[in-house]
């Protein structure tokens, strides 16, 4: 069987030394991952002089063995191709550009032909470079039996065809997650996914903070919808996005060295706060306090007394700032809108406990309502639809990041070349952390929000363990907490 050498390293999980690392070496210094061992390494170990022809070396037999591969532009650039398809596909999936313009109407099935090319282009390319589909942290394995539970539960559906449909456009989210943490190789393809998102959740709240002033309000005259349609048309689905995404421009901030740079990232911060209070949602608000407090807590570790004075700071700001019909809408918990949420969970916990073993079938919940809706909450979606194996999966696939993340964040601790790091791990945390709150009064299992953020959280892990691996740190009390 050949074998294909390891010294072609191509789109390496490791980012390249800059000035700025160099002058941090002692404490973290980056470096190309261990070359494997050689002819070369082999002779020099026999202890045969330094200086001497390599040509002239005993050639090892195991080594001899291994053909050379010629260093082809894809052994270069890996999977730049499947980058540029999932940057282009998360555009047409955040910006919607059909939805602007008549005039680019034409581009309403384009996402679906984007995903499908940029499948295509990975599995070519990740079978030629690794011998194999997709690499298999656990998240992976997680999303995969979750994507079986929900084939297990067509069959069983009140309406098989629903289910089905569902479970077609669930494989869809599957498919890009699996492709995201394959081709997402480096910091800088990663902070670019960032900022084309950050662009569209800029757009979203800049349009929302506009519809409210100018009392467009479109959702049943009283509170405002999305100017972006799919994900985002529905205040609760938006403000669970815009709740997400704020400790991602946080950690772009933090992170950035120029102080012209982190200004645009504060902004667009500010105008996601704006955005998530005119959205009018409760769960939103939950969600909001949630990833504060994360935020907080992990950014003021060496001063956590400050936390009660901040917090305090904070309410004030909002009892003062807020719109009053903001605050109204929060002190409301018995209205006909809390109470019919307040029922379908009651009911869709009831229907989860009647089908524990394969639920009643995706997107088949609604069948079984009592008002012809949705579960509005993303735990007992699952659990009612496809069973409580499937609740667990979904479950341990939202909670199984925070462990490497919060490795990352203890381990890069006080090491200012690591800030990226540290910083982006704690936003995470707090991402992960605001959808756990979000999601639980809306129905959103199936849907990319989780997905991409999972997708992030395994990316940024692979990519610190590929730079890790090529470290060495001199003074070993740089990782304590």
């Amino acid at each position: 069987m050949s074998v294909k050498d390891p010294s072609l390293d191509y789109e390496p999980l490791r980012r390249t030394p800059s000035k700025s690392i160099a002058e941090d070496a002692d404490e973290f210094s980056f470096k190309r991952p261990a070359r494997a061992a050689t002819v070369d390494d082999e002779w020099t170990r026999a202890g045969s002089s330094a200086t001497a022809s390599p040509e002239t070396a005993p050639v090892n037999k195991r080594d001899a063995e291994i053909p050379r591969v010629k260093e082809t532009w894809i052994h270069k650039h890996g999977h730049t191709l499947s980058y540029a398809g999932i940057f282009l596909f998360t555009a047409f999936v955040f910006f919607r550009p059909y939805e602007w313009s008549t005039s680019f109407f034409w581009l309403r099935s384009a996402a679906f032909w984007i995903a499908l090319a940029t499948t295509v282009v990975f599995v070519l390319t990740q079978l030629g470079l690794e011998n194999t589909i997709t690499a298999r942290p656990r998240e992976v394995n997680l999303v995969l039996l979750l994507t079986l539970t929900g084939l297990l539960s067509i069959p069983l559906a009140l309406e098989p065809g629903k289910a089905f449909d569902s479970f077609v456009e669930f494989v869809k989210v599957v498919l890009i997650f699996i492709v995201m943490i394959n081709v997402i190789r480096t910091e800088k393809r990663l902070q670019r996914l960032w900022i084309l998102v950050l662009l569209a959740t800029c757009v979203l709240s800049i349009n929302a903070i506009n519809d409210y002033r100018l009392g467009v309000f479109a959702l049943q005259g009283r509170r405002i919808k999305g100017s972006i349609g799919g994900l985002f048309d529905n205040p609760n689905d938006l403000a669970l996005h815009l709740v997400t995404v704020l400790p991602i421009a946080l950690t772009l901030a933090f992170s950035s060295r120029n102080p012209l740079t982190k200004l645009p990232y504060l902004f667009a911060a500010l105008l996601t706060v704006g955005g998530i209070i005119v959205t009018f949602s409760r769960g939103g608000f939950l969600a909001l306090l949630a990833t504060l407090v994360v935020l907080l807590w992990k950014f003021v570790r060496s001063s956590r007394w400050l936390i009660a004075p901040a917090a305090a700071v904070l309410i004030v700001l909002f009892a003062i700032l807020a719109p009053v019909k903001y605050k109204e809408r929060l002190s409301t918990t018995g209205d006909d809108s809390s109470m019919a949420r307040f029922d379908d969970l009651k009911r869709s916990l009831f229907i989860a406990a009647r089908h524990p073993v394969f639920g009643v079938g995706m997107d088949n919940y609604i069948l079984y309502s009592n008002a012809n809706k949705a579960s509005h909450n993303a735990y007992t979606q699952v659990a009612s639809e496809m069973g409580a194996a499937a609740a667990l999966c979904y479950i341990l696939f939202i909670v199984t990041p925070f462990k490497g993340l919060r490795r990352i964040e203890r381990k890069t601790y006080g090491i200012q070349s690591a800030r990226s790091f540290h910083y982006a791990s704690i936003a995470l945390q707090a991402s992960l952390a605001g959808y756990m709150v979000a999601s639980f009064f809306v129905s959103v299992a199936y849907l990319w929000y989780i997905y991409y953020l999972v997708a992030y959280a395994v990316c940024l892990r692979r990519i610190y363990d590929s730079v890790e691996s090529g470290t060495s740190v001199n003074n070993s009390s740089v990782y304590s907490i």
